[in-house]
Formats: structure tokens, sequence, C-alpha cells
């Protein structure tokens, strides 16, 4: 209701996410409310496409972080097996060591006990060992290797130190990275729930899981094909690499794994993987990328890929021509 003054006081409201604001109580000379208008389906699709390929290089360094990460850990686990292998025998010749001392005393040398004793480490009695006249050319080499042995253990556990922080480092970027990814996947569903009828068109596979690949693909890339057309209907995960859901990467990972092809996990890794072709001498398995690395997929010959395409949706098969096309960089083949 409109004040003594002629203001006007103002509601507003936001709609899925997508901050339209909505004027309220603005009154007209014909008394009626007059309201901006709802966005079109062009305009939900647009902020869908942005909000998909954001996601995707999010989803993308998450992977990677990940695989930094267990690479980190298992480094610094092997490390941490040699340091105990070194420890051992750095305690033995230190009770070797220690015998040298034991015989200088027995044989009143206190001059060379007090040396070995006073040493602060392996380095230093070495370096006053040229000194100790009463030890023979084998302990000197057993004394030698025991400055080796602590030197080596040193070196070892500060690599495992060093890896271990690295690790940890990695493990803490991945959950940010994760919690990046939660985020901009909730806007999607958002997004989805408000507009289903934004979800794009020309797609094959529905809700049913699992279909046969039947083009002119052989040897592996046939076998890579059988196995991706298997997942049809499969949901798209971030993060995940089968069996019951898949994210981009992860699903063609799976599938050249299944063809004998070993690939790493995230479309970086993927993209380095085999020869480079352009989009006129692709072949049915050949693998599709897109948005600056930020997604890919299967040629599926025919100009169509399958592939695991974003929150909401299934692995399906779609045509390259339009929005793909559009995004598409170049392919590889394993």
């Amino acid at each position: 209701m409109a004040n003594k003054d002629g203001g006007r006081p103002t509601a507003r409201r936001i709609a899925t996410g997508l901050g339209v604001v909505v004027a309220g109580g603005l009154i007209a000379p014909t008394g009626v409310a007059h309201a901006d208008p709802e966005p079109s389906k062009e305009d939900v699709e647009k902020t869908l496409d942005e909000l998909n390929k954001e996601a995707d290089k999010v989803v993308q360094d998450y992977n990677k972080a990940n695989s930094d990460y267990k690479a980190a850990k298992k480094k610094a686990d092997e490390l941490k097996e040699q340091v105990g292998d070194e420890e051992d025998k750095y305690n033995e010749l230190r009770d070797e060591v220690a015998e040298f001392a034991s015989a200088a005393y027995k044989s009143n040398d206190l001059d060379a006990t007090t040396t070995i004793l006073a040493a602060e480490s392996p380095e230093e009695l070495l370096d006053q060992s040229d000194d100790i006249d009463y030890l023979s050319k084998s302990q000197q080499a057993k004394l030698d290797e025991f400055g080796d042995s602590s030197e080596r253990l040193f070196k070892l556990k500060d690599e495992a130190e060093d890896a271990l922080s690295k690790a940890e480092k990695a493990q803490k970027a991945a959950k940010k990275k994760k919690d990046e990814v939660e985020e901009k996947i909730q806007k999607q569903k958002d997004l989805l729930a408000q507009f289903p009828d934004a979800e794009d068109s020309g797609s094959e596979g529905g809700s049913d899981s699992g279909g046969s690949y039947t083009g002119s693909a052989t040897g592996n890339a046939r076998a890579a094909l059988d196995f991706a057309y298997a997942q049809l209907g499969k949901p798209y995960v971030y993060g995940s690499a089968g069996p019951n859901s898949y994210d981009c990467s992860g699903l063609v990972m799976r599938s050249w794994g299944a063809g004998g092809v070993s690939l790493p996990r995230t479309t970086y890794g993927q993209a380095e993987s085999g020869q480079r072709v352009s989009r006129d001498q692709l072949q049915p398995g050949d693998i599709l990328f897109f948005s600056g690395l930020g997604h890919d997929g299967l040629y599926v010959g025919g100009g169509k890929m399958i592939h695991a395409p974003r929150t909401g949706k299934n692995v399906e098969v779609v045509p390259l021509a339009g929005y793909w096309d559009g995004q598409f960089m170049y392919g590889v083949r394993p």
C-alpha cells in the first residue's frame, strides 16, 4: 500500500538462484501491480550451460587433487618402510661403534673413549677418527659405514616428512575442490528442479541401464564402446568411476580399460594419452575433448558421442551438432 508521501514499499523475491527480482506493491494508475518477465527457457539453458562448464572444470581439478594425494601418500608409505630398514641397519652399526668405545675403555685408552662418546654425530666422529690410532682398518671401515648409514637415514626421514607434508596439503586442496563442486552441483539441482523443461534434447538412452553398440569400430575401440554402451542410463556422479555411476573421465577411463588400454583418471591426463586428431579425422572410439579440457566423451560414429554429461542426467548418446560442436577442442586416439 502506498504511503502518504507517495512512496512505495518493495518486496524482493529470488527465483531459482538466478537473482530475478520482482517489484511488489507498485501502484500503477490502474491499480494493477506489474512484475518483471520470468526468464525464458533460453535464458535458463544458457545459465545451465555456464554452470555445467564451471562444474566440469572443478570436477577435473578435484579428481587430479585426489590422484596427487594418493601418489604422495604412496610415496610417503614407501619411504617410511625404507626408513625402518635403514634404521635397523643404523642401530646395528651404532652397537658395533659402541663396542669400539668399550674396547678403548678396557684398554685404558681413555682419550679414545672420550673422543667416541663425546661426538654428537657420526659425521663429527668421522672427522675425529683420524686421531684414534687404536682403530684397525676394518673398524675404520665400519665407522665409515656407520656415518654413511646415518646420513642415508636422516635424508630418508627428511624425504618422508616432505612427502607427508605435500600429501596433507594435497588432501586439503582436494577437500576444498570437493566443497566447490558440491556447491555448483547443488545449484544445478535447484535449477533442474525449477525448470524441468530445460533438459537437453536429442539424447539416446533413458532411465533403463544398458545398451548395445552396433557401429563399425573394431578391436580395442570396439571393446571400449561395448563397455560404454553397457553403462547407458547410469547416473552421472562427480568423482565416480563406476560401476554404478560415472563422471565424464571416469566413464572414458573404464571404457578404454575394458579395451585393454590403461588411461589416467582425469581429462588432463587422458588428453595426453594418444594421437591427437581433428574433427574430420575422428574414428569410433576416439576420445573427444571439450571446454578447456573440462569434459570428454567417446566418439561412436555418425556424428555422435557417448558420455556422462552432468548431475541430474545419465550416461547417454548425443549428437555433436550444435552446442557440443561449439565446445569441441580435439580428439585423441589411444
